[in-house]
């Protein structure tokens, strides 16, 4: 008998053959982390039923399977050697394989040389992504795999991380978006993370096999990749099989199962782990603690008792709502915390029906609401206040601790700290690329461990000896689970390390700290998370201190919500709140549809109520509402945006040919430069459209990093649309410097920039077939560029001359220099005007491509719509001069970012927003120098990370929390 083992990171599958390498026997288990043990049990199994002489040729497979077969002497396989084994045996002539598993993706090409591409940093895409993304549809995978296959449509989702694919798929559930048509959106985000994250570039075509459970399971899946692919793969007999026949076929030494087996069941006997100190040393340490805790509580009475008149407080999250109702003495009187199913509304009209006819005579003086949801809660209801849920996060700490200086709030898959500086927020931390610091985090390991959530946590409250995982992302903490598990950990050694790094993760992954003594000695924690005791152990160990934890930890936002209503209404105020009656009438309709009222088509949600009161979400503008087109007039963005469409439109009537350039990157500074140079010289300008989602999807095929930014993935969407205007040659130049501003210690350019026409060329083979223009090319000095550039033109068009070339030199830099004047000119009219308006200025700082709507998803139209001015850092940073940074200052868009960042420290009624792109690794020094020259300055720091996720969410807590946070120091300044 041959036997193959493929131990992965959530099932282990077993294949037997017989001498004829038929299949005599199989399973499919997943084995819950309990690795050791599923491994001895299927052995034995197969010895007992199959192999009676306990001799066998065995080899092992798998991600997990390298340390088991190590320690029970059974020779090893790699994985994709052994898929590629098993392809050429039972599949020959495959091109491709594509096999996603329960955490691990991988492509293996077979055609010219072995390539394989894994996963590394991220499970986005795969099967634990999927079960994830089901179990939020409140599906299971096969009722996912049937809705999907009747789709109509698909909306854009993230799959990288689960965190971020829940923040797009949560409103389209409140939406009212066809489950279906979300299945199958998760489906494409699939497609969509496995080629441009594992592909890289390389083009995936021939005969496609298709392996591992999500492919096998899922149809639509299959059905996503043939289409998007323009393939037609195909799924084999025994897909799920594939590596543990690989083995099988490859083992090629006699094992004695019963030795084997009996190593298994020494092995955790002897192993160690690296472990760290218990959270307790003692059953009386931890009542101490326990009993300290209790303390910080809200007094509770019933309705009868209570003082009228009432303040009700409702938090409505992204996936859960919470409600809270307070008397005038701030007793808390009723309370109410559950999942929204998709639709707040109803969850809370029911309730409030339920409190007012138990209590009729009930008199309300306020009622507020907070979160995700604030505005649809308030338009259905006519609540008196909306708040933004920092500040009511903020009020309700300061309940417990007037003088907090530090609040950090873990839910289930977000985290937000606040520092309070002066009786105000001085500065705000979001989880923004992981959610390995929050309460998903150990639930995702209780259920893969087939334990509840909560008697989870309370096993590691007497751990001895806690296993050291460090601060990682869920997909490598599994390996390290699973590997500590092997050496011996227990359950509750495996809880108390993953509090343990669930802190970890707060204090060194969010917010970064050097040390816990610089965020405060004064804090509160908050959050469903907190509930946890050994979370809340692990914090106060690590930070020193003891922090205060409120027993309504989980509802601080509708508490807090509460108490802000009860300090705006005062005295004799009577809340607008339906009554009894409405509330028992009240009515919600719901549709949705894609707006065309502009270039955005955003998805609306359109709620109407029984009084026909109407709620839009879901706009970038607020034409949805108004029926007129917002006001850009204090938007700079627009401003900039409009003048260099102004060059798209004008191509020109050059008769030496047509010129294609691309609408990306440093384009979005550089295109007046650029247009007029070549249409001086007698060519057409073709500039590529403005970015979408479907140009990305056309190009990401030849994108070769998943690590490069978004707007560098966009450039491959780009040459695409030109490619089809029929341009005689595309120009993108390598540019390795900027124009000098004199800002700076240099004038470089990034390196995306400045080189990414050579990733273009080398990535995409349609250019083999057009004339590119790629050559390195400095205007920044123009005496050398005039003497040097018209010989290496000429190797491109021989026939111009020098003094015609010259002569758009001169044409290129005047019209970029009156471009240039044009910005900054409005953004000084912009500037006063607000100041004449009394309207705060944002100055929304990034790069010029982050002028693109693709890339900042309207974020200036969200600012101008929260009453806010918005200028570029270009148009300010010309009022400093040169100074003294922390970093080498060399690159000319950050010189202007920091300059920017001076300036606003300079100017009381001024505020900047740092833009940044996921996967800018300069980003990392930028974001640290801007913080550190506005706090200098007594200025709150509010950064923006962006890529091709268009949920603005987040976004707008932060923006909103900023300008509240501006408004809080204000009156705090006008008291003292």
């Amino acid at each position: 008998m041959r036997i193959g083992l493929d131990i992965g990171s959530t099932t282990i599958k077993c294949v037997v053959l017989n001498e004829q390498n038929e299949i005599v026997y199989s399973t499919y288990e997943r084995h819950l982390s309990h690795i050791l043990e599923k491994g001895e049990e299927i052995l034995t199994r197969v010895k007992e039923q199959y192999v009676p002489s306990g001799k066998a040729v065995l080899a092992i497979s798998g991600s997990a399977g390298m340390g088991l077969a190590d320690r029970s002497g059974i020779p090893f396989v790699q994985e994709v050697f052994a898929t590629r084994v098993a392809a050429n045996k039972l599949a020959p002539g495959t091109d491709c394989i594509i096999e996603l598993g329960g955490e691990d993706a991988k492509i293996l090409f077979l055609t010219n040389g072995v390539e394989v591409r894994m996963n590394g940093s991220c499970a986005g895409g795969t099967g634990a992504f999927i079960d994830q993304m089901a179990t939020l549809l409140k599906m299971s995978a096969e009722e996912m795999d049937e809705q999907a296959l009747k789709a109509e449509r698909t909306y854009t989702i993230a799959s990288r991380c689960g965190v971020f694919a829940k923040s797009d798929v949560q409103p389209l559930i409140n939406q009212g978006a066809k489950p279906g048509d979300i299945a199958a959106s998760i489906y494409q985000a699939v497609v969509n993370q496995t080629i441009a994250g594992l592909a890289q570039g390389r083009p995936i075509r021939g005969n496609i096999l298709y392996l591992g459970g999500p492919l096998t399971f899922s149809q639509c899946l299959r059905n996503s990749f043939d289409k998007t692919l323009h393939v037609h793969g195909r799924c084999p007999e025994n897909s799920l099989l594939y590596v543990a026949m690989g083995a099988a076929f490859y083992a090629d030494r006699e094992i004695d199962l019963n030795t084997a087996i009996q190593k298994l069941r020494d092995y955790s006997k002897t192993a160690t782990y690296s472990s760290l100190l218990p959270l307790f040393q003692n059953k009386e340490e931890y009542w101490e603690f326990h009993n300290r805790h209790m303390k910080a509580s809200v007094p509770r009475i019933s309705f009868d008792q209570a003082k009228e008149p009432v303040h009700i407080g409702i938090d409505s999250g992204s996936t859960t709502i919470k409600m809270v109702i307070i008397d005038s003495d701030e007793n808390i009187l009723f309370t109410w915390y559950q999942p929204n199913d998709g639709n707040p509304v109803t969850l809370v009209r029911k309730t409030l029906l339920e409190v007012f006819r138990q209590h009729p005579q009930l008199k309300v003086a306020s009622v507020t609401t907070t979160g995700y949801g604030e505005d649809l809660i308030q338009n259905a209801f006519h609540c008196d206040y909306g708040l933004v849920e920092t500040v009511a996060h903020f009020t309700a700490a300061r309940h417990f601790m007037p003088d907090v200086d530090f609040i950090i709030d873990i839910g289930g898959q977000d985290m937000k700290c606040f520092k309070i500086e002066n009786g105000a927020i001085s500065n705000i931390f979001l989880n923004e690329a992981c959610s390995s610091g929050c309460g998903s985090f150990l639930q995702t390991f209780a259920q893969a461990m087939g334990y509840d959530v909560q008697e989870f946590a309370r096993m590691g409250l007497y751990s001895k000896k806690p296993v050291d995982l460090g601060s990682r992302c869920t997909v490598f903490m599994n390996s390290q689970v699973k590997q500590a598990q092997k050496d011996g950990a227990a359950i509750e050694d495996i809880s108390a390390g993953l509090s343990i790094s669930v802190v970890k993760n707060a204090l060194y992954k969010v917010i970064r700290c050097a040390s816990p003594e610089e965020l405060g000695r004064k804090i509160v924690v908050q959050g469903g998370t907190f509930y946890n005791e050994a979370v809340l152990r692990a914090f106060e160990k690590e930070m020193g201190v003891e922090v205060i934890r409120p027993d309504i930890a989980g509802l601080m936002g509708a508490f807090g919500a509460a108490l802000y209503g009860k300090k705006k209404a005062g005295s004799g105020h009577v809340s607008s709140l339906l009554s009894l009656e409405e509330l028992e009438s009240f009515e919600q309709k719901v549709t949705s549809f894609t707006c065309q009222g502009c270039g955005n088509h955003c998805l609306l949600t359109v709620n109407t109520f029984h009084d026909g009161k109407r709620f839009i979400s879901g706009n970038r503008c607020d034409k949805p509402v108004t029926g007129k087109a917002g006001d850009d007039s204090l938007d700079l963005y627009a401003y900039k945006l409009s003048e260099l469409l102004k060059y798209a439109k004008n191509p020109g009537e050059g008769t030496r040919g047509r010129i294609g350039i691309l609408f990306c990157l440093n384009m979005y500074e550089l295109l007046p430069f650029w247009h007029a140079f070549w249409t001086k010289l007698g060519f057409q300008v073709v500039v590529s459209p403005v970015s979408s989602r479907k140009l990305y999807q056309e190009g990401q095929g030849t994108i070769p990093s998943d690590t490069a930014c978004y707007p560098a993935k966009l450039s491959h969407g780009h040459i695409e649309e030109l490619l089809k205007q029929n341009v005689d040659a595309i120009f993108y130049p390598c540019m390795s410097y900027n124009i000098d501003e004199d800002l700076g210690d240099n004038h470089y350019n990034c390196p995306i920039v400045a080189y990414y026409p050579e990733v273009l060329k080398d990535n995409i083979k349609a250019l083999e077939q057009t004339k590119f223009i790629f050559d390195f090319v400095d205007i920044s000095n123009r005496e050398e560029f005039r003497k040097r550039y018209p010989a290496l033109l000429r190797t491109h068009f021989p026939d111009l001359k020098d003094e015609e070339i010259r002569a758009a030199m001169d044409a290129a830099y005047a019209e970029y220099e009156a471009h240039m004047k044009a910005v900054r000119d409005k953004g000084a009219w912009i500037i006063e005007e607000a100041r004449k308006q009394g309207r705060h200025i944002i100055v929304l700082a990034g790069r010029p491509y982050h002028v693109d709507p693709e890339v900042n998803h309207g974020i200036d139209k969200l600012i101008s719509r929260l009453g806010a001015a918005v200028v570029t850092e270009d148009s300010v940073s010309i009022h400093e001069q040169r100074f003294k940074t922390a970093v080498l200052n060399q690159w000319t868009y950050h010189s202007r970012l920091y300059a920017a960042a001076k300036y606003c420290t300079e100017q009381p009624d001024m505020d900047l927003v740092q833009l940044v792109s996921f996967g800018c690794g300069l980003d990392a020094i930028t974001t640290d120098e801007t913080r550190e020259i506005l706090q200098e300055g007594n200025k709150l720091y509010t950064q923006l990370k962006i890529d091709e996720i268009t949920n603005l969410g987040t976004v707008n807590i932060r923006l909103r929390s900023l300008l509240a946070a501006l408004e809080e120091r204000q009156e705090e300044q006008e008291k003292q």
